[in-house]
């Protein structure tokens, strides 16, 4: 229990820091807090003196004077309350602006073997939902407690000075409301905690099932998913509603308490009245006393909660944010071109540290090769072109650019020289254009339009509603599987990359697209260094050199011509067997 509690106050600290770029506007609204808590008691104060001083005497010009204060009094708590919401809003988010960038920047800098092993869903749950939360704590949480709880004091010491007996008659019941909101606290904290633990759930199941929709529909999976989803919905209704039962319960207590607090309340101030103990103005005011009391303890619980739930969130943002899964970047060198010479040297490669999926991998390309890569599902075709890319980390062995080791190169600056184009084509939603340059605002619509020219794209693109500023739709769903390619090499030549990588980029494509598509195949790999990963060989017979892998080793390297003369040879076992398979069909 100790560490837990340790734990929540590292986390909030950790939170507090996050407001350092906002320190004035952290201590202004702190400072409201603190005025806030004497004004926004002084009332009953200043009835109590209304009716003892100025009523029950028929002084009618003090009576006049000190409604005017209260009346100042009353206007002074608007400003100041309405001063207090705001700039407390105003810092949380301000706090949640920065924060879901910095969350946003990490993750994108993250290895893309997390990616891997976390469902999309719970990241956007943690860059939403959970930084969200942040925003509660200053919000509704620390700023609003001290509030809260410098206001009971003050409440506390105006009952007091009014009558110290009705004070005490209050407070026999406070001990009850502190129990009643303790025990609210803890039941409603581990109701929240499942409330987050399953919304994050749905979000995950939410994400995959829309994103793998034609799976689903293509086998008539759709009640099976339903039944799924109406499992997990339940589970989140059930956490939400737990939640919804303990505040059913804790607020009727609390009114039964305030009540009991009331009863003793008139019981003993009408005996103090009729022994002229306690004054009228006392007795008067003692019940507003008593409401305003009660009313902050009642919400500290739920505060509590806010604030606990946002240490809940922070703790997952900052596992996140704490989460050192990056490549390396410790290279410093820069070149603004490669000559493009590629090596691979003994290396060695395993996703989990160490099933390898490459062994022992050695090969060249000098300058302006090209090279492609054939083999069956599962050689490690696509895992060389990821290595390469610095997606991840090798164990053993050296990959060189140039004569000089992959890792010497600043990462950033290897990525802009190394394009790809995916057998999964992604593009984003936004125009053709937008999709092309990504968002580069030093690429030119010239530019853009004259490599469409250069790899035969342009007809098409043009052909299109709007042509280059067409609207796609997400992952490109109103466009052809030819027309997403033909965007993508555009997009790959137009940053003019030192070496291109092709992974199986006619393999979705008919073969009435495919003679378009191995065009702009032919002008993007001219005078570049480029590796092709083929399923179809008729695609690579051109290449300098193929290189046929078999579970993750390099079986025989060679070019067309070469490898088909072997009679053995795993790669003419290869052919042979494809175009056995075209002429039957």
């Amino acid at each position: 229990m100790q560490k837990k509690k340790q734990l929540d106050l590292v986390v909030l600290a950790k939170i507090l820091r996050l407001a350092a770029p906002y320190r004035g506007l952290f201590i202004f609204s702190g400072v409201l807090a603190l005025i806030m808590a004497p004004i926004s008691n002084v009332r009953p104060f200043l009835i109590s003196k209304m009716v003892d001083d100025h009523i029950f005497h028929g002084d009618l010009d003090g009576l006049k004077n000190l409604a005017l204060i209260y009346l100042v009094v009353i206007f002074l708590n608007v400003i100041i309350r309405y001063l207090f919401i705001y700039y407390s809003a105003k810092l949380g988010q301000s706090v949640v602006k920065d924060l879901r960038v910095k969350v946003f920047d990490h993750v994108s800098s993250l290895k893309l073997r997390y990616f891997d092993q976390t469902p999309i869903g719970k990241i956007t749950t943690r860059t939403i939902s959970d930084v969200q939360a942040i925003n509660d704590v200053f919000t509704q949480g620390v700023l609003t407690m001290a509030a809260d709880i410098m206001g009971i004091f003050a409440v506390i010491g105006f009952m007091l000075y009014t009558s110290w007996q009705l004070t005490l008659i209050c407070l026999v019941t406070l001990p009850l409301l502190f129990l009643a909101t303790y025990i609210f606290k803890e039941k409603v904290k581990v109701a929240f905690t499942n409330v987050r633990d399953e919304i994050s759930r749905m979000n995950a199941f939410l994400q995959e099932q829309i994103s793998g929709m034609q799976v689903v529909q293509m086998f008539a999976a759709e009640k099976q998913e339903a039944r799924k989803f109406k499992d997990i919905n339940r589970k989140y209704t059930t956490a939400n509603l737990n939640a919804v039962e303990y505040y059913a319960i804790f607020f009727p207590v609390v009114e039964l308490i305030s009540a009991l607090a009331l009863s003793l309340l008139v019981w003993w101030g009408s005996k103090g009245i009729w022994n002229a103990s306690i004054s009228v103005g006392a007795f008067v005011v003692f019940p507003m006393y008593l409401n305003m009391l009660f009313r902050p303890v009642r919400m500290l619980a739920d505060k509590l909660n806010t604030l606990q739930m946002g240490l809940v969130a922070g703790s997952r943002i900052f596992d996140v944010l704490e989460n050192d899964e990056k490549i390396e970047d410790l290279g410093s060198l820069e070149k603004s071109r490669l000559q493009g010479e590629l090596e691979f040297d003994k290396v060695w490669f395993a996703y989990d540290g160490e099933n390898d999926v490459l062994k022992d991998v050695s090969f060249k390309v000098e300058p302006g090769e090209t090279l492609a890569i054939v083999g069956s599902t599962g050689s490690g075709k696509t895992t060389i072109i990821n290595i390469l890319n610095r997606f991840y980390e090798i164990r053993r062995g050296q990959i060189k650019i140039d004569g000089v080791d992959l890792k010497k190169y600043k990462t950033e600056q290897l990525r802009e020289r190394v394009a790809m184009v995916l057998q999964d084509v992604f593009l984003f939603d936004g125009t053709v254009l937008e999709n092309i340059v990504l968002r580069d605002p030093t690429i030119s619509r010239t530019a853009v339009i004259e490599a469409s020219k250069i790899i035969g794209a342009h007809p098409y693109i043009e052909r299109l509603p709007d042509g280059y500023d067409f609207k796609i739709t997400e992952r490109g769903s109103n466009l052809s599987m030819g027309q997403r390619q033909l965007i993508t090499f555009v997009r790959a030549l137009v940053f003019d990359p030192d070496i291109l990588i092709l992974d199986e980029a006619t393999s979705s494509i008919d073969t009435e697209t495919e003679g378009i598509i191995q065009y702009a195949i032919e002008k993007l790999i001219e005078k570049r260094t480029s590796i092709i990963i083929a399923h179809r060989l008729s695609t690579i017979q051109h290449a300098d050199n193929i290189m046929v892998l078999d579970k993750g080793r390099v079986m025989e390297q060679g070019n067309h011509a070469e490898l088909v003369g072997k009679s053995e040879g795993a790669y003419r076992r290869l052919y042979e067997k494809q175009f056995e398979t075209v002429d039957a069909e």
